[in-house]
């Protein structure tokens, strides 16, 4: 297909882009690069350009780059552990919020009544609260419990927090499905749960991925919940990277921290090219009705 737009059009909106996306992938790969220097190259005060030609890192390490970061955060402070941690809560978080938003919004969807919308809009409004709102609510029946500090507790918390979303955006994705799916699954013999299964899922498979994702990029970067209901011990990534920092009463290792945020950043690169499909297919699906 021949583009008719006007060259000078053209040559704008290429340029625009180019420009957008250097401005956008110029920081994580500036922190890439960073990681592999010593803390007075990367945060050099004198020049940036010692950032770029590591002449500190030379003269401590004796080479241009170091793993001085990745080997102080992975296995000094063990950041493996967090990683681990993130991962369990992540996977449940996900797994739990769909397996609730799909039934949820299928059933919203496909009610004829008006206590339909209701649920919808306490959702919304639950939703629109702070987290730390919410979190200070459970923090003392957790402690008199004894159930404060450890991954299941956070799990229920993160799922609560993020059930009211996937709940309106699977709700939202029901609706794009004509309900003339399901009739004619019933007419076939399919139960109401068999016509949801064998018939509509497939259908809204885009959806549930895009719902996933974000629910899983919730669980994955949250830090209000994470650190005030882990215990140290159970720490995710996020806040066990604000610790690399350190505070007023404890120095901080800036370099870990940085090197911590490359290995947690990584993998949702991988994870959005690998379904980037899914992704724009779930997000544009919800444009088209009938």
């Amino acid at each position: 297909m021949v583009d008719s737009r006007p060259l000078a059009l053209r040559s704008l909106t290429t340029g625009f882009l180019l420009i957008w996306l250097i401005a956008a992938l110029f920081p994580f790969a500036w922190t890439v690069w960073g990681s592999f220097k010593v803390e007075a190259d990367f945060f050099s005060r004198e020049s940036w350009w010692f950032a770029i030609e590591g002449t500190r890192t030379q003269a401590q390490t004796g080479g241009s780059f170091t793993l001085a970061g990745y080997e102080g955060a992975w296995i000094k402070n063990e950041f493996w552990k967090p990683v681990i941690n993130t991962l369990i809560v992540t996977l449940f978080v996900t797994c739990i919020s769909l397996f609730v938003g799909t039934l949820g919004g299928y059933a919203l969807a496909r009610s004829g009544q008006r206590y339909a919308f209701w649920v919808l809009i306490a959702a919304l409004v639950f939703r629109a609260m702070p987290h730390m709102t919410l979190v200070s609510g459970y923090l003392l029946p957790f402690f008199q419990l004894n159930i404060w500090g450890v991954l299941p507790t956070t799990i229920i918390v993160l799922v609560a927090i993020n059930q009211p979303f996937t709940l309106w955006m699977l709700h939202s994705f029901f609706l794009s499905i004509p309900k003339d799916l399901d009739e004619s699954a019933l007419v076939d013999g399919c139960t109401r749960f068999q016509a949801f299964r064998m018939v509509i899922m497939p259908v809204m498979w885009p959806g549930v991925v895009t719902t996933g994702l974000f629910s899983f990029l919730l669980a994955y970067n949250d830090f209000a919940v994470t650190s005030m209901l882990l215990s140290q011990d159970n720490q995710t990534m996020i806040p066990k990277i604000a610790s690399f920092l350190g505070s007023i009463q404890n120095e901080g290792n800036v370099m870990f921290a940085v090197a911590a945020v490359v290995s947690a950043t990584v993998p949702l690169f991988v994870l959005v090219l690998f379904f980037q499909r899914q992704i724009v297919s779930g997000l544009t699906a919800g444009a088209v009705k009938g």
